[in-house]
């Protein structure tokens, strides 16, 4: 293996290297928590965060819609629910584990917070989430249109491909569908959920319960969808014919 060469002493350094699409695209990969599984495939379980990743994007807005529904106080609500986010930070910490996720909720639900109890309305507990749904459709759209799809930058370094897929047009095409399996579940979110946004507080319950079900749940079928469409066609097998 060829070590990289040091630099003279006393030799100008120059600005740090920029990192590369590849290098950018891999650390995104690792980043996004996707697992593959011992069988080749991606571990949806394991991706989503195990049971606990996903109990910790889905409690937090349970406990906001029980308390609200019993108590019909949103401070309350909030208050349950910003302590219910806070709860699985103080759990990662006991258990030494990453605080990434946990911390990235208890941003998103304190956000959510401030802005239900600066207008008032609960249902607006939900209106982050709209906005973080048509910043990600945008991104993952550009992505299809300048052919760095979104699917093929976390599948592709799960499944050894690196950037090699970007080459064969086959592959990209794949790739790109796969993005627009993920961009249609976003887009469905907001599809059911908007109108029962403008509803007003009448339609909060069945706001609250399609925000859980179209949550982790609904994507990640949608991850796994997109997963088994862009699966590589399988190499012709070697009939290994006798011509002695």
């Amino acid at each position: 293996m060829t070590l990289p060469e040091k630099s003279e002493p006393g030799a100008e350094q120059g600005p740090a290297e920029q990192p590369t699409m590849a290098q950018l695209a891999e650390g995104y990969a690792s980043q996004a928590g996707l697992h593959r599984s011992s069988n080749g495939n991606i571990d949806v379980l394991k991706s989503a965060g195990g049971v606990q990743g996903i109990a910790e994007s889905i409690l937090p807005g349970l406990v906001f819609l029980v308390v609200f529904t019993i108590t019909r106080e949103l401070p309350t609500a909030l208050i349950g629910s910003l302590t219910a986010a806070a709860a699985f930070t103080v759990a990662r910490l006991i258990q030494r584990r990453p605080l990434t996720q946990a911390l990235a909720g208890v941003v998103g639900v304190a956000l959510s917070a401030w802005i239900a109890n600066t207008t008032g309305k609960a249902e607006d507990f939900y209106v982050l989430g709209f906005f973080t749904n048509i910043a990600y459709i945008l991104a993952m759209t550009l992505s299809v249109v300048f052919r760095w799809p979104f699917a093929g930058l976390i599948f592709g370094f799960i499944r050894n491909e690196g950037l090699e897929w970007r080459k064969h047009p086959a592959r990209m095409k794949a790739y790109q569908i796969g993005t627009w399996v993920i961009i249609a579940v976003l887009v469905l979110r907001l599809v059911v959920q908007v109108p029962l946004y403008l509803m007003g507080e009448p339609g909060l319950a069945a706001l609250a319960t399609t925000r859980l079900l179209m949550g982790a749940p609904l994507y990640i079928l949608g991850v796994w969808v997109a997963w088994l469409l862009t699966r590589p066609a399988p190499a012709p097998a070697d009939n290994g014919t006798d011509r002695s």
